[in-house]
């Protein structure tokens, strides 16, 4: 699966169907999430990143990874 597909906007979530975050943009080969989706504590604030290698497929307006959500966020980069 390529990045080229993936939009500003658009929701990714888990194989699971749970929410993960929102696109901000494609950088470099991973999605940058918007930052009201960076979490809490310490991650709270900033941006994440995920590697577009964990897309499965891009489904309407959702990109949905190949991992359960639980998952996914433990590949999540600052």
């Amino acid at each position: 699966m390529t990045a080229a597909g993936i939009k500003e906007h658009m929701e990714v979530i888990g194989a699971d169907g749970v929410h993960i975050g929102t696109v901000d943009r494609v950088e470099g080969g991973r999605i940058k999430l918007t930052r009201k989706d960076s979490g809490e504590g310490s991650h709270e604030g900033h941006h994440h990143f995920i590697s577009s290698s964990l897309v499965a497929e891009i489904e309407g307006n959702k990109v949905r990874l190949s991992a359960n959500s639980d998952v996914a966020v433990m590949f999540e980069e600052e």
